[in-house]
This record gives structure tokens, sequence and C-alpha cells, in this order.
């Protein structure tokens, strides 16, 4: 059966490219593997459902409420599964604390959930009016108001530029300084919304919202890191399979994968991104801007 058809959104949330990730991991029954984002346990409840009762599951996630929510859903497939709340960058010290030195496959989905996106107090979506926060990681002190706060109008443009690619960055921080103190989400839009015209507004605010969840989560330097010493916990034939969601992630991942391919470490399975089919289109229209990169080490 399709992996489409048989896989049920969990807490409103269709993880994406779910098919073509469970075929490029191409699974084998007794394998070890990472799911390094594994959020609610979308992908991971597929990968349980391919691996035997030998095999075995590593979940890692920075979001401690999602991981409350993954066991319980995980629960109900296979018991051979272990969650850890810290970041997929430290996947070494991970597996080592489980007594793993490598393993099979590796999957990073480096996207939202609607689970985060829906919840109004975390402050992810400009659709709702909650605390400006977008942490991942609920324990850390540095929240998305306290950049938009403290930071000076020229680091502001500049992240806003960079992370946000934002034409309109010096503006908008200009305006953002203006309006201080900005705690809640509809604050923000409003230094926004005065700071650029009517046409294509909404994909500006997006621009502002993912520039600061960037920022806040450190994302591009995670990931960076991750990157540099990821294939040394993969087995000889193992896969890394990594879905980004914005031009920045993807321009990184394709980098390094091809440096890594340069330096035969990596085989390049993907020399395109896999996108979304049309019918997972209709499914789930967030996921049309995922991309799916996937390499295998040799």
């Amino acid at each position: 059966m399709n992996s489409l058809k048989r896989i049920k959104p969990l807490e409103g949330h269709f993880p994406v490219l779910v098919k073509e990730v469970i075929d490029c991991l191409n699974i084998k029954k007794d394998g070890t593997y990472v799911d390094g984002t594994v959020g609610l346990g979308g992908h991971s409840s597929l990968i349980l459902e391919s691996i035997s009762n030998k095999g075995r599951l590593v979940g890692i996630d920075r979001d401690a409420r999602t991981l409350e929510i993954c066991k319980d859903n995980l629960n109900h497939k296979k018991k051979n599964f272990s969650l850890h709340n810290d970041s997929y960058e430290n996947i070494n010290s991970v597996l080592k604390s489980q007594g793993i030195a490598t393993v099979d496959g590796i999957l990073l989905d480096l996207g939202l959930s609607s689970y985060q996106l829906n919840d109004s107090k975390r402050g992810f979506s400009f659709n709702g009016n909650g605390e400006l926060d977008m942490r991942f990681d609920m324990s850390q002190t540095t929240k998305a108001k306290d950049i938009l706060n403290h930071y000076e109008p020229n680091l502001l443009a500049n992240i806003i530029y960079k992370y946000g690619e934002e034409r309109r960055s010096r503006i908008i921080a200009k305006n953002i300084t203006k309006v201080r103190p900005l705690n809640k989400i509809n604050e923000l839009v409003e230094a926004i919304r005065i700071s650029t015209p009517p046409k294509n507004r909404k994909k500006s605010i997006a621009r502002v919202f993912q520039a600061l969840r960037i920022t806040v989560n450190d994302e591009l330097k995670k990931l960076d890191d991750f990157l540099l010493n990821f294939y040394k916990n993969l087995n000889i034939g193992g896969i890394i399979a990594i879905i980004s969601f914005h031009s920045l992630e993807d321009r990184i991942v394709k980098h390094q994968f091809k440096r890594l391919e340069k330096e035969s470490v990596l085989k390049i399975i993907t020399k395109r991104p896999v996108t979304p089919s049309s019918e997972e289109l209709e499914l789930n229209i967030r996921s049309r801007s995922s991309k799916l990169r996937v390499a295998q080490k040799v």
C-alpha cells in the first residue's frame, strides 16, 4: 500500500515526502536508524514498521513537548526505540550514550511541524497572537522578542536580510526599533506592515519570521556542525537523507554533500532534490517547499 495512504496525520501533522524517504533509506530489517528531528514520530513510525525486533531506532529532538507526544505515538508500534531531548548535531554523543558507534541510516527533517505552527503560544506562526518566542528548546533563555527588543538596528537588519533574504530589511529593522518594545506577534506583524507595500507583504512577513526563528535556534550553525561529522556515525553503505524547506538550508546540504563526494566519503544519490508529488500536495499544501537530498557513505 502507498505510504501516503497508510500514514495517519499525528496531531494534525503530515510528515512530508514519506514514501520517498522510506524508499531512499533502503531499510534493513535488523538495521539501526536515527531520526535526528523525530518530532511527533511521523517518519519514525514507518521506520519502526520496516525494521524487525532486532532493529533499532534512535530519535532526537530539541522540543521536549513533541517528544512526549512522540513517545505515545511510537509505543503503539514497537518498543525497540529510544528518544533523546537533544540536538541532532550531537548525534555522536547521543549514540555513544546508547552504546552505538555507527548506524545504517540518518534522517533529518528540518521543517516545523504543524503541531508547533498551530500552537499560538510558541510564536512560530504569524497567524496567531501569542508571545514572540520561537524556541525549539524551551529551556534556552533567548526568545525572539529578546532579539527584536535588544539588538542594534544594523544587526537586526543584517539578520533579516541574511536569514530571511528580505530586501526591505533596513526599513523593517528601523520601524521595529521605533515601536519597541514588541512582545506579541501582532506587534511585529504591524511593524512589517508599515514597512512594506501590500503586494507580496505576506512573503515579507514570512521571511522575517523565518529569519528570527533561524537566529533564535541557531539553526544553520547546527546544520553546518552536523554536516562536518555525521558520516563518522554511518556504516559503509549507510544512507543520509535530509529534508530542507528553504534555500539557505538546501544550499548548505547541497554544497556539503558535493564536498564529501569529492573527498570520496559520500556518493550523492539524488543529483537533483526530490520534491513532493501532486498527490502529496493535495493532502498537505505545507509540503510544497520541501526538498529531499540523499547520499550514501562509500
